[in-house]
């Protein structure tokens, strides 16, 4: 029996770096939200099964808002994240964790992954325990250190990371209960995760998109309006 496909959009951030008092995943672009362009990503896949959103405890009545506005058929639940990154994560595999589960990992700001990426990453999924998106740098890469340069890595081997991030539930749920006993324990995305705390999985790459770009400043905002409107 196929694993069921959960796709987890990560709403949790209070958007400090975009200098509002609006976290950026409710900024609106023609119209709809960014939060709302993800969300009907993943809802509108036939190849997902459910969806929960995990939102900051403040903004969690203005997203079950949004998912009654937009009568979306999947989405099952919205989650409270906590003050890390990782804590939204977490929320969304303590929920699944006694399930067999399929955990599909998305960033709420990046609101134009395309119907391929998430095609991909499922049927990656079929054969892998864990997968991320990645864009090979056009850009040569520097290693620098207190304003010096310390190494030129090749840039065949560069790739800028996107999201979704998908995974098996036992590996991600192992991976995390083993980083949390470390006690200088951090994390920046999930497959950082495993990568250093399941070495034995193997992390396959799917090809992402020049347009699945994340919001993170305003001018963003103006990219995903460009792209949106081409």
């Amino acid at each position: 029996m196929a694993k069921r496909n959960v796709a987890v959009v990560l709403a949790g951030g209070k958007g400090s770096r975009m200098g509002t008092d609006i976290p950026k995943q409710f900024f609106e672009i023609n119209g709809k939200t960014v939060l709302e362009y993800s969300v009907e990503a993943f809802d509108s896949n036939p190849s997902i099964d459910e969806v929960v959103i995990v939102s900051h405890k403040d903004y969690i009545y203005k997203v079950k808002a949004l998912v009654s506005k937009n009568n979306y058929k999947k989405v099952v639940d919205v989650l409270e994240g906590g003050k890390e990154r990782y804590d939204s994560s977490l929320a969304a595999v303590k929920k699944y964790a006694a399930e067999d589960v399929i955990l599909i990992l998305h960033d709420a700001a990046r609101p134009l992954v395309s119907k391929r990426i998430i095609d991909d990453v499922i049927f990656t999924m079929k054969s892998a325990k864990a997968c991320g998106v990645a864009i090979a740098s056009t850009d040569t890469i520097l290693v620098c250190n207190d304003g010096v340069l310390k190494s030129v890595p090749d840039r065949k081997t560069m790739y800028r990371a996107q999201t979704p991030q998908a995974f098996d539930i036992e590996v991600i749920r192992s991976a995390y209960e083993i980083g949390l006993k470390d006690p200088v324990f951090t994390a920046t995305d999930d497959c950082g995760v495993v990568l250093k705390y399941r070495p034995d999985i193997p992390i396959r790459i799917v090809d992402g998109e020049d347009s699945n770009l994340k919001v993170t400043y305003k001018d963003d905002l103006k990219m995903v309006e460009l792209y949106l409107n081409n």
